[in-house]
């Protein structure tokens, strides 16, 4: 399982909010370069539609793909009440010619995307991952180099975190907790649920650049 959170940002202020995310983790930003192929399953695998998305990771020296298959969200009266979304997630590493196994099962190609940015991996009461990237679509089939931005001038916060059912309420509050410390810039929410920009956004970003970050958390 896996918590998640998404924001959207201006890219103006994205400086900002790596200074700030750079304060408050204590950590180093990695680089962030990935290309996501989604499938979705033909009607030979059966009437309920099935999606993976293949995640290749392009700032490695010898890029590694992964199979990440997002299942269902929780439902319920306890999952309506918090601003968190909890959701069943398998992941697994696979070889490079794991895109012609799947069409070779029947799976089509969906869409794909080459993100692009950075990301903070650090520990805040649970493992909390944190992606700040713009998103780009392919003009012709897998070509990464000419990729050109979805929304320009907008880029995509998401902050997720593994869990499983016996500690995600735990998980949940922790993300909940760190995310009140970004609200000045973004904010975040389930995905799915567009809230904009935030008003605030630019008197916090003159404040971050000008004092040149935050404090940083402790543990």
């Amino acid at each position: 399982m896996e918590c998640v959170v998404q924001g959207i940002i201006e890219t103006q202020h994205v400086e900002a909010l790596e200074i700030l995310l750079q304060g408050l983790c204590g950590v180093r930003r990695e680089r962030l370069r990935v290309h996501e192929i989604c499938l979705k399953s033909g009607p030979n695998l059966g009437a309920v539609a099935s999606e993976v998305r293949l995640i290749c990771n392009l700032e490695q020296t010898e890029p590694t793909w992964t199979v990440r298959h997002i299942g269902g969200a929780m439902r319920g009266a306890g999952a309506e009440q918090i601003s968190v979304l909890v959701r069943t997630m398998v992941e697994s590493k696979a070889s490079k010619n794991v895109l012609r196994l799947f069409y070779a099962l029947g799976y089509k190609l969906d869409h794909e995307l080459l993100r692009v940015g950075f990301a903070f991996h650090f520990q805040r009461g649970t493992q909390i991952t944190v992606t700040v990237s713009s998103v780009n679509k392919m003009l012709q089939l897998h070509a990464t180099d000419e990729a050109v931005p979805v929304t320009p001038g907008i880029q995509l916060v998401e902050v997720t975190a593994p869990a499983t059912s016996e500690n995600y309420t735990e998980v949940v509050a922790a993300i909940s907790s760190f995310c009140e410390y970004l609200a000045p810039l973004l904010h975040l929410s389930k995905p799915g649920i567009s809230t904009g920009v935030v008003p605030t956004a630019a008197a916090a970003a003159a404040s971050l650049m000008s004092d040149g970050g935050g404090e940083e958390l402790s543990s």
